[in-house]
This record gives C-alpha cells, structure tokens and sequence, in this order.
C-alpha cells in the first residue's frame, strides 16, 4: 500500500485515466498520451526489451510506449482513488485482449529488416563456411562447394591474419579426411592403427582423453553388435583404468550402463549408439590432429572453427544484452534461431485491468 500515486515515485511510469496523461516519478510533471480510461475499460501495460521501451494498452489496442530509461526490475501496481472500487487484474494467467503475439512479430521483423541492410563483404559467408569444412576435414563437400561457388564470389585476397588461420585448418588434410571416415563407419580399430603410424605422440598416453574416448568407442560398437561378451572383456581390459577419473565419470558411466539394458537404443543412454556420437570422437580426433601442427600457438583453437566461435559469440552478446537488463526479457536460444523458429518474445505483458 502507498500513500500516494505510484507513478509519483522515482523509477516509475503510470498512465492515467482521468486524463490520459503519462506520469514518469514525479506528481506535477505530465505528458498527454492517450485517450482517458473509465469503468469497463480494459487497460495493459508491458515492457520492450528490444526497443527499451514501456508500453501501455486499451481495449486490445496500443496506446503508446515511452522510454523505459530506468534500470533494475519494474513490477505492476495499481493507483485508486474512491471508496469501494474494484478491477479485475490479468496477469498472464487468461489470453489478453491486446495482442501481445502480434506486437511481438512486428519487432522480430524490424530487427530482421535492420539485419538484412547490414553490409558484409560478398565473401564473408564463403570464407566461413569454407573455412568450418577446412577445419573438420570434409575435403570432398569442400571441393563440390568450391566447385559450386567458383564463379559466385568475386576473388578477394585474404588478409595476413585469414591466411594463417586457413593454412592452419588446411593442415593434414587428407589424413584428417580418412580418420573421421573410420570413425563414423564403426572402425575404431583401423583409426588407432593410423593414428599410431601417423601421429604416435597422440596415443602414446594410455590415459589421454583421446584414447579414453576410442577406447569408449570401440566398445559401444561392440554393444551395437550384439557382442556383449567381447564388450565386457574389452571394458576390463581397457576401460577400468579410467575408474577414478573424475572429469570422464559422467561418459565412462554411461557406457558401462549400456548392458544393463535389453533394448540399450531406447534407454536414457542411447544416445551414445548415434552417428552424433560417432561424430563427437571424430571431432575429438579431428581437433588433436590440428593441434600437432607446428604453426598452431594455441591447442585450444583447433577444438572450434570460426563459424563455431562467431555462434558462440552471438551467444555471448545476446546474454549479456538480457543480464544488462536485469534478467529479464527475451530468452535467447540459439537452436531456435538456426532452425528459423521464435526466439521467444521481447516483451513482457506485465498486466491487464479490466
């Protein structure tokens, strides 16, 4: 309870309707903003995060909306004046009048529009998309895409510094190429022998995370092949030396958990009979093999391509862009955005009057 108007107070705003004036934290100063509001009335008020803005509803349509120049969170409250009188008050709990979806869209593509007039240099894309199957050594899908764009994207020399990063990511092509093959055809085997004739250094540590993860492998297309027998002897032979290893606990668990099950595809572990999972030690193998490259200062890079760490970045961005508003607003989610759904709303429908 308040002794007065709450849109008297610092940090808040209140439309009125005895004279459709908005009121901003202070008692005498107002702006007109819209058409008054009596008994009957359905009146809402929410929030923008995109445009930072409050707006303010009546009877399902848009009054207006005013800078919301105030940080911290904004709670919804009500200002009476005479005895005995009552309002109805939606809180998302029924569908509002106004429509809040509608609205919603229409920001979505106000940005998008914003988006697309940004300028980038027509080689941009090609470079990264290049550049990611480079990095995980999909040579065959880089000579059709190379093929495919020759004549689309007019020649742009590189700068010092994408040259470097593309020499980086070119490196042992070929044999990167034949490992992820092995890999994600079940031939666990074939890729340690490689491995030991190519990159010894790289298996030589029986207790390397890579080694753990072929190792993993080998047995999980043992399971897939109905030879339980052979996968529980394999496990004893190579698996049990990582018991006690904290960080390969959660992985090593679930792929002893596979016998436990009569259908292990259907089971809370199944995940790891799929070509995903396959493409994950791939990938690991991938990486490692970048990293024995004399060029490379930093192992770390070799685990993203640059399309990875843009995404990742984008990420970032968008994050810090709602912790910035005090975490509220729009919940970014990547997946979503790449398979061309709603990234959930920009706005909070904070209440609706009636």
């Amino acid at each position: 309870m308040m002794s007065g108007q709450h849109q008297w107070e610092p940090n808040s705003f209140g439309y009125h309707g005895d004279d459709g004036c908005l009121y901003h934290g202070n008692g005498k100063a107002s702006e007109p903003f819209g058409p008054k509001f009596t008994t009957g009335d359905t009146v809402g008020a929410g929030i923008n995060y995109a445009s930072q803005t409050v707006f303010f509803t009546k009877n399902g349509k848009l009054v207006g909306s005013t800078p919301k120049d105030v940080k911290g969170p904004l709670y919804p409250t009500i200002g009476l004046h005479s005895p005995n009188e009552k309002m109805d008050v939606n809180f998302g709990q029924r569908p509002f009048v106004f429509d809040i979806e509608q609205l919603a869209q229409e920001e979505r593509e106000k940005r998008q529009t914003i988006i697309e007039k940004v300028s980038l240099p027509l080689s941009v894309s090609h470079w990264i998309v290049r550049s990611y199957l480079l990095h995980y050594g999909y040579k065959e899908t880089l000579a059709s895409f190379d093929t495919a764009s020759g004549n689309t994207f007019p020649p742009v020399l590189p700068t010092p510094q994408e040259n470097n990063s593309l020499d980086i990511v070119s490196y042992a092509l070929d044999q990167r190429k034949i490992l992820r093959q092995l890999i994600r055809n079940g031939d666990v085997d074939s890729a340690f022998k490689k491995l030991r004739e190519w990159y010894p250094q790289l298996v030589q540590d029986d207790m390397s995370t890579i080694c753990f993860l072929l190792h993993c492998q080998k047995y999980i297309e043992l399971v897939m092949k109905g030879m339980l027998e052979s996968a529980v002897n394999y496990a004893r032979s190579e698996l049990t030396r990582f018991f006690g290893v904290k960080y390969l606990e959660d992985l090593l668990q679930d792929c002893l958990a596979l016998l436990a099950y009569e259908e292990p595809a259907k089971s809370s572990v199944g995940y790891l009979l799929s070509l995903a999972q396959r493409e994950l030690v791939a990938d690991a193998v991938n990486a490692m093999v970048l990293s024995t490259n004399p060029a490379v200062q930093n192992p770390e890079s070799c685990l993203q391509s640059s399309l990875e760490r843009l995404l990742r970045q984008l990420t970032a961005c968008c994050l810090e862009r709602r912790l910035l508003n005090g975490g509220q607003g729009e919940i970014f989610c990547l997946h979503k955005m790449l398979h061309g759904g709603k990234e959930g709303s920009c706005f909070t429908p904070v209440c609706q009057i009636h």
